[in-house]
């Protein structure tokens, strides 16, 4: 069961709901709407990820008798609102572009209706689990497209947050890594998981020689040795000798990886390890993956460039309120912000795309209330969840076969990691793009 998540928020969420509370407009009907206004530089799509872990959260957002306590004696709520957020929990719609799919500056990922108290506690939660998880899945499917079809392992539970280092894990493995050095994401979300050793390990024995003997006959001649602790050239030879021509694999960490593979892959070859795969890890992101594609390497391990900010620029979407009504049963209108650099679009919008004949997304709009529903474009926004249920709870394998999906559904040169303009930009249905 998931712990309450109530206080996974700002406070302003809080005092400006105690605010409504009072003067009674926290019952009124508003939507809010996730959207980023652009996407980092060089990127020309984003692929969402996150709400299979958001929607349960949602679900547990609520608050016990001494966090409400806690709430009053801190100042942060009065007495009226107190009594709310005993008995509070979320019994609005939300709906949002499936997990996996791709998204661009102005697309309307994400919806909520509901009464505008209940929505607006929901916007730090939303955009903490978004942002995160978007933008790793975003940077690891260009490390996905720069491999070309060679595996690839998320490695970065090291350096980052040990809840982020789960997320990171999943996020990655929805657009197409492989496998996890992570065994909690493993265990909760069915990820593969890998490792062998670490450079501690051959340290700590009298030679490489003794250390790969102890690996081996712990694991099998088809495991991953660690090659580079000493001499490179010196421990494949090492390596060779101790597991024989089945070695698994060979893991190089550290010098220039394309010459390394290069001659990694000749003595090898010349032991008579001709089936024994080569693995490179240190620092990579798809820039050094896409360089190191013509080289002898089966597979690459990444770590810091995924589970840090250094390889995914954030994500920088925002949660808005885009219509209220003046009155619990009143008509809602659209609202927006207007200053520079940061306007929004105001009302309520549908999302839609249309394709050309190969399948490929050629466009995407939105339409707003009042707009004649357009012929021949498919909604891209799917219900995820109805008077507080969630609706829409697709599987890991589910996700991840979507995702890839969606991704083929991009011309090629929008899949490719050389930087360019966001492959489309989303405006209402009767505007141009810019």
């Amino acid at each position: 069961m998931t712990d309450r998540t109530g206080l996974l928020t700002d406070r302003y969420e809080l005092t400006m709901l105690d605010s409504w509370v009072r003067d009674g407009s926290a019952g009124h009907r508003a939507v809010f709407e996730v959207f980023a206004r652009r996407l980092p530089e060089g990127r020309r799509y984003g692929v969402l990820a996150g709400l299979g872990r958001l929607l349960p959260l949602i679900d547990a957002f609520t608050f016990d008798g001494d966090e409400v306590q806690w709430l009053l004696e801190q100042g942060v709520v009065g007495p009226q609102t107190a009594d709310y957020l005993r008995d509070f929990r979320f019994e609005g719609d939300i709906d949002a572009y499936p997990e996996g799919d791709l998204y661009f500056p102005g697309s309307p990922i994400l919806t909520v209706r509901g009464t505008l108290g209940e929505c607006v506690v929901l916007e730090t939660l939303v955009l903490s689990v978004l942002n995160h998880d978007t933008a790793v899945a975003s940077a690891a499917a260009r490390m996905v497209t720069a491999a070309a079809g060679r595996p690839l392992i998320e490695m970065g539970g090291r350096r980052t947050h040990e809840q982020a280092a789960i997320a990171t894990a999943r996020a990655a493995y929805l657009v197409g890594f492989a496998s996890t050095s992570n065994l909690a994401a493993g265990r909760r979300y069915g990820i593969p998981t890998v490792g062998t050793a670490a450079h501690a390990f051959t340290l700590a024995h009298t030679s490489e020689e003794a250390a790969f003997r102890s690996q081996v006959e712990a694991q099998g001649a088809g495991t991953t040795l660690l090659v580079d602790t000493y001499d490179i050239a010196e421990g494949i030879r090492t390596a060779v000798r101790v597991a024989g021509p089945e070695l698994g694999a060979v893991r190089i960490d550290s010098g220039d990886l394309a010459e390394e593979a290069v001659k990694a892959r000749a003595l090898l070859d010349e032991l008579g390890a001709t089936a024994t795969r080569i693995v490179a890890t240190s620092d990579l992101d798809e820039y050094v993956i896409a360089a190191l594609g013509d080289g002898p390497i089966d597979g690459y391990g990444v770590g810091t460039r995924v589970a840090t900010g250094s390889g995914h620029p954030t994500a920088s979407m925002v949660y808005k309120l885009v219509a209220v009504s003046d009155s619990p049963d009143g008509p809602l209108r659209a609202v927006s912000k207007k200053s520079k650099d940061k306007v929004s679009v105001g009302g309520h919008k549908t999302a839609w795309r249309t394709y050309d004949d190969d399948g490929v997304v050629a466009r995407e709009f939105f339409t707003v209330p009042g707009d004649p529903e357009p012929d021949g474009a498919e909604r891209v926004q799917v219900p995820v969840v109805r008077n507080g249920t969630t609706v829409h709870a697709p599987g890991t394998p589910e996700v991840r076969a979507f995702a890839a999906a969606a991704l083929q559904r991009l011309p090629h040169d929008a899949r490719a990691v050389a930087a360019g303009a966001p492959y489309l930009t989303v405006h209402h249905e009767n505007e141009e793009e810019a």
